[in-house]
């Protein structure tokens, strides 16, 4: 109970800043913000089912897929905080434009379900800084069933957090009011804009490093 008890802890300490639930609940209410409370709840659960898996295929099996195809962790890095960045820069504009106008992220206003994944999942919510983080904790902890059961309540509790933070986005919304919640979203795209940009550079840095002969 102990190994489960501290690798609990340490995965989800590592974890939940990185993903952030209830930094990323403003921005999902932002770009769904003509969708109906019912199709945001739907894609809250779509959305915390899909971190769950992510986080655990990472997890559990990263490695041995980045092998497989021949990506290296720079490479995801240089990718996912491109993606990254960009979604936020999109956000950011839309929000600077003042509009009551959802950020187009792809899909019309009614076609949510086919946002679940890409982008609110990924890069979004679970995008190639919690990939990496994950990936690098399947590498370093021990294969032991107290340990992986651990990961696994661990991420189970922060896909749990996805949820209640996504379904009630519109409820911390309205309890910041209209200024605030505005000003937060502003906020938190830029913060985006940067983790990606973040993300970016050590990708890039990486794979500069390993031009170099040592």
């Amino acid at each position: 109970m102990r190994v489960f008890l501290s690798n609990f802890s340490h995965v989800f300490a590592a974890l939940f800043p990185v993903i952030n639930p209830p930094g990323m609940a403003l921005l999902f209410i932002a770009m769904t913000r003509r969708a109906s409370r019912d199709q945001r709840t739907l894609l809250a659960g779509r959305i915390a089912f899909f971190a769950f898996l992510v986080i655990n295929v990472s997890y559990y099996v990263g490695t041995l897929l980045l092998n497989f195809f021949d990506i290296s962790l720079p490479v995801l890095r240089v990718a996912g905080g491109f993606v990254l960045a960009s979604s936020g820069w999109r956000l950011l504009n839309e929000a600077r434009s003042g509009s009551e106008t959802d950020l187009n992220v792809g899909g019309s206003s009614g076609d949510w379900g086919h946002m679940a994944f890409y982008p609110l999942t990924m890069p979004i919510t679970t995008g190639p800084g919690t990939i990496s983080v994950t990936i690098a904790l399947g590498a370093i902890l021990p294969k032991k069933i107290p340990v992986m059961l651990g990961a696994l309540a661990a991420s189970l509790t922060v896909s749990a957090a996805v949820y209640l933070c996504y379904r009630y986005a519109d409820q911390i919304e309205g309890r910041l009011g209209k200024t605030g919640s505005e000003a937060l979203s502003r906020l938190f795209a830029f913060i985006l804009v940067c983790i990606g940009v973040q993300i970016l550079w050590n990708g890039i840095s990486e794979l500069w490093g390993s031009m170099i002969p040592k």
